[in-house]
């Protein structure tokens, strides 16, 4: 096949340090990847793991897992098919954080994995999360990955099947994969965390008396409750959407969505929970809602689990994102900790935290407003299921004492309004224009009254605005992946964000831009 066109059709699949793309073509997309090109990327995973490692292929043992889609069975089959070599395991439908969890838990010692998931992403989209005893693989392992499978497709690949790339003269007939039931493993280490960090034993049931409802989008999370909080002592009575279902029929499983929080504090409130939480499609991101309806996500959810950890790690830093709110600063250094608010993208927030502690700057939370929440005393893994424990177990230690988990966060001030802004980049070197684009808007706002541009800041240009009655905040930034300008804006004040968006709309005019 030509090498050209083999290698456009498979780097285009990644998306920073997953791999992506339609497995059904829509009115709207067409198909960029396929059961066959899976089969060559897991070869291509093969050959990078038994590099990374040292071993022969045929001594690696990896586990692949999935969510909810309904491709997920035709991408299983080829990615075991496509690691001709390896002794495969088969987790069946887990979630993603279970994943790398199986190749650091004694019980497992995989030495890789592959979660087939695309998040919280339409019905017919997929992709593969690949991972190591060091966590999910970097931009350029992946991109090492897809070379590799390049290499094979090029070699092996043909064009006469109907689909992008042809495997069927590379995949390995009749390759079984082994059972393994990962779910109950990841629930027993979940189960055993809660007994611990509330002194219980064994076979006690903390939870009793806390009534939790679940959210999990139909998504591959529905297990914590049946798995974790049930055999706890928890009432989970009033949970929905935990029967999986790819095509998604309740709402979007992402924590960020609106209909989503819309579905899970109506269901709180109605069955008079304590809580209530709420999980994306694969399990690693993650939201809560307090027991009147009042959604813990995005900046509250960063400020509840700071508080917690502020107990037992004074002072840490807690690193972010770029579109946090200033009262979430506020609030950060109200109580004794340390805010870096970085840049988008949960890798790059949880590598900015690995990095921190490695030049001997304590970082004990890495967290994006998206719900990805890593902590390092879980492998900096982000894991939505995780984040929920770490509530569910303060509250349970809260209730001992006679205090409430909400109390945690009684001064935690919120943005009086926020409002975000897409434009479009129509210049074919979208990234070229981009860049110059937020050069030129660094040099407006310098020109502009009551405007200053907020320093140190690691993505876009971040400006503070205060005229004396509107006071709040403007990002334009680059899009990780796309040829898109986001814009943030948040005011402290009823009106305020009108104000701000006013001042600076004078600068998109005549711009190569399309307002989305």
């Amino acid at each position: 096949m030509d090498s050209a066109y083999v290698r456009q059709v498979l780097l285009r699949t990644q998306n920073g340090s997953d791999i992506r793309g339609s497995v059904i073509a829509t009115e709207k997309e067409e198909k960029t990847l396929s059961g066959d090109m899976a089969a060559f990327i897991a070869a291509g995973f093969q050959d990078f793991l038994a590099q990374k490692t040292g071993k022969k292929p045929e001594e690696l043992r990896i586990c692949i897992g999935h969510d909810s889609r309904i491709t997920a069975e035709e991408i299983k089959q080829n990615v075991i098919a496509g690691m001709r070599d390896a002794k495969i395991y088969d987790c069946g439908m887990v979630s993603t954080p279970s994943m790398f969890q199986a190749t650091v838990l004694p019980e497992c010692g995989f030495d890789g994995a592959v979660m087939i998931t695309a998040s919280h992403l339409p019905f017919n989209r997929n992709g593969l999360k690949m991972m190591t005893q060091e966590g999910a693989l970097e931009h350029g392992e992946v991109t090492r990955v897809l070379e590799i499978a390049a290499d094979y497709a090029v070699r092996f690949g043909k064009e006469d099947s109907g689909e992008l790339i042809s495997a069927s003269v590379f995949r390995a007939p009749g390759k079984k994969a082994e059972p393994f039931d990962l779910i109950s493993v990841y629930a027993s280490h979940m189960c055993e965390l809660i007994r611990r960090e509330v002194n219980a034993k064994e076979y006690d049931r903390p939870l009793q008396g806390l009534h939790i409802v679940v959210d999990a989008g139909n998504g591959a999370a529905g297990f914590f409750a049946k798995q974790i909080l049930e055999p706890l002592g928890a009432d989970t009575k009033g949970s929905v959407f935990l029967d999986p279902d790819g095509m998604f029929p309740n709402h979007i499983p992402n924590p960020e969505n609106a209909k989503a929080m819309e579905a899970i504090c109506t269901a709180t409130v109605q069955a008079g929970a304590d809580l209530g939480v709420i999980f994306d499609c694969d399990g690693d991101r993650g939201a809560v809602v307090f027991s009147d309806g009042t959604e813990v996500n995005r900046n509250t959810l960063i400020a509840l689990l700071s508080a917690i950890l502020s107990k037992d790690h004074p002072g840490t830093t807690v690193v972010t994102d770029s579109v946090t709110s200033d009262e979430l600063a506020e609030f950060l250094d109200k109580i004794g900790m340390k805010h870096f608010r970085y840049r988008r993208g949960y890798k790059n927030v949880i590598d900015k935290g690995i990095e921190l502690n490695r030049a001997g700057e304590p970082c004990e939370l890495a967290i994006e407003t998206s719900g990805h929440g890593a902590f390092r005393e879980n492998h900096f893994s982000d894991d939505g299921a995780y984040i929920a424990v770490k509530i569910i177990i303060t509250m349970a230690q809260l209730r001992k004492e006679g205090k409430r988990i909400e109390d945690l966060i009684a001064d935690l001030r919120q943005p009086a309004e926020a409002a975000e802004e897409r434009y479009r980049i129509l210049e074919k070197d979208f990234r070229t224009y981009g860049q110059k684009l937020l050069d030129a808007f660094r040099g407006y706002v310098c020109a502009q009254e009551h405007c200053s541009i907020v320093e140190p800041n690691y993505e876009g240009v971040r400006v503070a605005y205060d005229d004396g009655v509107n006071r709040g905040w403007y990002l334009m930034r680059m899009s990780l992946h796309d040829p898109v300008i986001p814009v943030n804006i948040e005011s402290s004040n009823p009106g305020g964000a009108g104000v701000i968006h006013d001042r600076m709309q004078p600068f998109f005019e005549g711009k190569k831009l399309e307002k989305q």
